[in-house]
């Protein structure tokens, strides 16, 4: 009886010693013994980048549409008050009150203009910008609005020595730096004088620092002769037609890629289609060279 009582109690203390080597090997559900190795963790999925905001939304998140100009009568200049008025900048007002902002003007050196306008300084050139192969392939260019030619202007009591000069080689000309009048200027030989503005080449030759001034015909016809600020100059030669070069087209320079060029040529063709374009042309003197 004592063998099989003795056989019974092994039996009972062996099943226990199985059901201990069972378990979690002696640790509870609240221990925290760092495992000899973590397991990798797994990499994080690359975030997806967000789209680039169109010039649209951007100009419209601030409320403001900022216009790079400079000094260019009669497309951009300042009245009594000091406040922007022009062809151009009136056209600007009403094209940033269509896209529900308002319109901000910063005078730019016209040199900066596209370092002006990528860095977001200015949201577009809208300042009589020739439209030439250089601005075409650096910024979004709108349709073309005006046309325009170079002219060289002299003091009125010399222009009859100009009149028939086939270059201008021996001559120091006033010319805005970076415009279109300094390379035609070049082009016939002359010695360029580049200031910051037509205006201010325009008070080159007033003050007799330079012999003559290549500037745009429209600014000429606007600020130079008689019952102007300038009625002891006059303008004389067209530099297209001295280098047989067709008319310079005029147009509005936005960022490369902006969606604010087709809203702006949409804008552009209904102003002509109501007639308010012409309204604004025929107020600034304009209005035979806008192109319809």
């Amino acid at each position: 009886m004592m063998k099989k009582l003795l056989a019974l109690a092994l039996a009972v203390l062996m099943v226990l010693s199985l059901a201990a080597c069972g378990g979690n090997g002696g640790q509870t559900a609240d221990q925290t013994d760092t495992p000899s190795q973590a397991p990798e963790a797994s990499e994080p999925a690359p975030e997806t980048p967000a789209p680039e905001e169109s010039d649209l939304a951007y100009v419209q998140g601030k409320g403001t549409l900022v216009v790079g100009i400079t000094n260019f009568d009669p497309m951009d200049y300042q009245d009594a008050d000091g406040n922007w008025i022009g062809f151009d900048a009136d056209m600007a007002k009403v094209f940033a009150e269509s896209l529900g902002v308002q319109a901000e003007f910063i005078e730019i050196n016209w040199d900066n203009k596209l370092f002006e306008l990528n860095s977001k300084a200015i949201d577009c050139v809208w300042n009589g910008m020739t439209l030439n192969d250089e601005v075409k392939s650096s910024m979004s260019t709108s349709d073309p609005y005006c046309l325009n030619a170079q002219v060289l202007v002299v003091p009125a009591d010399k222009a009859a020595d100009f009149e028939n000069l086939e270059s201008l080689e021996g001559l120091n000309v006033a010319v805005e730096s970076g415009s279109a009048g300094e390379d035609a200027a070049e082009a016939l030989g002359a010695t360029t004088v580049p200031v910051q503005s037509q205006a201010n080449t325009l008070m080159e030759v007033s003050a007799g620092t330079s012999d003559a001034a290549v500037i745009d015909l429209l600014m000429a016809g606007a600020m130079v002769g008689e019952g102007t600020s300038y009625a002891d100059l006059t303008y004389t030669l067209n530099l297209n037609e001295m280098q047989d070069l067709p008319s310079e087209e005029y147009g509005v320079g936005f960022r490369q890629g902006s969606d604010l060029t087709a809203v702006y040529n949409d804008f552009w063709a209904a102003s002509l289609a109501d007639g308010s374009a012409m309204e604004t042309a025929t107020t600034y003197g304009v209005q035979e060279s806008i192109i319809q």
